[in-house]
């Protein structure tokens, strides 16, 4: 009997060092796909996905920029997504994180193939043109993946002082299982960064080449991307889709105008709830896996956190986690994880 599964698509800093050569070494089958990916990239003067996944050597600065890495992330997640075993699993829906929603629409078929590149190329070269402030990731939780008392009221009242200061701009951006996103301009993140206690010597922290994501400073953006990309695009989608507010597109009852003023407007400049997302999602289609695409590994961590909080099937803490993964029924299969691939694949 088939095992329902829900696909979890990753966002944009996904592609990192370790994934260097991510395509090469999972998906050289693809050759087809890969032309249609860097034939569509060279139309565009960028620089091809099978040369930036074939460099020497990992470049922040080439590799993390809003033009080449949303291609790059959507190439390896899509790829993914075909690679998985139909005759093993039933796909009963499919989310994604930040980015990981315009690859959700592929995956679906709300998006062809040609036009979620389109989308995705666009937007994230129009992110790059218009780099605006950035983002901050602080966790909410304690190292066990318990929920720190007092934490998420100290964000709040933080977010709100930030705010009160002259020139300072900060939103909530994502909320990603265990950690709050925050996205600013450059006086609020400083202004931030000033007032939240140091945390591992890591957190608060800064992401690389990432602009003010999912916040009303992305307005410009969204009005550029929604005049150049038609609502014509969008299809009825061939599985459900959980967005970023934790809502549900189902198939056929789609209305294919709101799916485009969502993807460009809202899920644009407001923030992008991941944890709702995968709540609902668990809660509404019960899939006995949970297949998070590649590239990269973080992803993993925050869909466990957000399963944690409504306790589902009795995960309570980062502990149960790992034993349930150590079982010989995990359930989460990371498909960027090699020692896990298999069990997505196969």
């Amino acid at each position: 009997m088939k095992k329902r599964a829900l696909v979890i698509c990753p966002g944009r800093g996904t592609y990192n060092k370790t994934e260097l050569g991510y395509l090469a070494r999972w998906h050289s089958d693809k050759p087809a796909l890969m032309t249609e990916i860097d034939q569509y990239r060279k139309e565009c003067q960028q620089v091809s996905i099978s040369e930036l996944d074939a460099m020497a050597s990992y470049s922040m600065s080439k590799h993390t920029r809003g033009d080449n890495a949303s291609a790059l992330v959507y190439a390896c997640a899509y790829s993914d997504f075909l690679s998985i075993n139909r005759d093993a699993y039933e796909l009963v829906a499919v989310t994604g994180n930040s980015l990981g929603w315009y690859i959700t629409l592929g995956c679906a078929n709300a998006l062809s193939p040609a036009d979620a590149l389109k989308v995705i190329n666009t937007m994230g070269t129009l992110m790059h043109q218009h780099l605006k402030g950035g983002q901050i990731v602080y966790p909410l939780l304690d190292d066990k993946w318990c929920e720190i008392k007092g934490r998420q009221g100290l964000l709040d009242d933080v977010l709100e002082a930030v705010n009160q200061q002259n020139g300072c701009e900060l939103y909530i951006s994502i909320r990603l299982g265990g950690f709050i996103v925050f996205a600013g301009n450059d006086e609020g993140l400083k202004a931030l960064t000033k007032i939240l206690p140091v945390l591992d010597e890591r957190y608060p922290m800064r992401l690389f080449n990432h602009s003010a994501f999912h916040s009303p400073l992305l307005q410009e953006v969204s009005k550029i991307g929604s005049d150049q990309l038609s609502s014509e695009l969008f299809n009825q989608a061939q599985l459900p889709m959980i967005d970023g507010r934790g809502h549900i597109w189902y198939p056929h009852s789609t209305d294919t105008d709101s799916l485009w003023d969502y993807t460009l407007g809202e899920q644009v400049v407001d923030t992008y709830d991941f944890t709702k997302a995968i709540q609902v999602a668990v809660k509404e289609f019960a899939p006995d896996k949970l297949i998070v695409l590649g590239p990269g590994t973080t992803l993993g961590g925050a869909v466990a956190q957000s399963l944690i909080e409504i306790n589902w099937q009795g995960l309570s803490c980062k502990q149960d986690f790992i034993d349930r993964q150590q079982s010989d029924d995990p359930l989460v299969v990371a498909m960027g994880m090699s020692e896990q691939r298999g069990l997505a694949i196969d």
